[in-house]
């Protein structure tokens, strides 16, 4: 009998220090990962030892993903491994929330360098090495704001919407080499989201949220039946995009800023 054992798939999860990309990691541990975890803050070293109770062994990379040097650290990382990726999950994204005029251009632009320019860098980088191999699962976290415009973090929902669109294009262009491309859409979800984003004191900040454990084990069942997407979203969630698909543009606006709009 051959004592070598089976090597573990390995999967990268950006934005993995909390939330919904921590969840992601620690299910994808469960399920016999290894993993490449990184953020931008210091919990991450936290978040790492918390995820190799499983048996998995876990690499934290600290890198500013909204610069082309953090971006650049990562690729690297995962170069050194040596190891064939099986999942990437492009999770990290941030949000400001506001109206547009009153938001300091800065902070949109960090907005667009995470959420939209980091995740086309690392696709660039990394899914050629996926296709050679002629297999591989990628997640690509838009949002339900995707769905409609979005007043009152307009950049951010715009980003969504870039996600979700280079999420299916991409699929398409894959579809023939063993790769899937899938977009998450989660909806209002209990995490740091809207305090970060400074959108407590709205109506979607203050009401019900869905788990982000819930959200993170159905992306990954999703992910690796080879789903298109996954919408992971309450009851009244799902009714508002069931209207938002028969209503016109105005309208979605509309509906959208009652739920951003800050209500002090």
């Amino acid at each position: 009998m051959s004592d070598i054992l089976p090597v573990r798939p390995l999967a990268l999860v950006t934005g993995a220090s909390s939330g919904i990309g921590l969840e992601l990691a620690q299910d994808l541990a469960e399920r016999g990962y290894d993993l490449l975890v990184t953020a931008d803050v210091p919990e991450l070293a936290v978040a790492a030892e918390g995820l190799g109770q499983h048996g998995t062994a876990v690499q934290a990379v600290q890198a500013d993903l909204a610069t082309a040097e953090g971006v650049a650290t990562l690729v690297d990382a995962v170069a050194a491994l040596e190891r064939p990726l099986d999942v990437l999950a492009l999770n990290a994204g941030r949000a400001k929330g506001g109206e547009f005029l009153d938001i300091p251009l800065a902070e949109d632009l960090a907005t667009i360098d995470l959420n939209v320019v980091s995740t086309v860098r690392l696709s660039k980088a990394l899914l050629p090495g996926m296709v050679q191999r002629g297999g591989g699962r990628v997640l690509i976290t838009s949002s339900t704001a995707a769905l409609m415009p979005g007043p009152w973090y307009a950049v951010y929902a715009a980003t969504k919407s870039f996600l979700l669109s280079f999420a299916e294009a991409i699929r398409h262009e894959l579809k023939d080499t063993g790769v899937t491309v899938t977009a998450l859409l989660p909806g209002p979800t209990d995490t740091e989201f809207f305090e970060r984003a400074d959108m407590v004191e709205t109506r979607v900040g203050q009401s019900g949220k869905d788990d982000p454990a819930k959200v993170a084990r159905e992306a990954v069942e999703g992910l690796l039946a080879g789903k298109d997407k996954v919408e992971v979203k309450s009851v009244r969630a799902k009714g508002q995009s069931a209207a938002a698909a028969v209503l016109p543009d105005k309208a979605k606006a509309a509906m959208h800023a009652s739920f951003t709009k800050p209500t002090e």
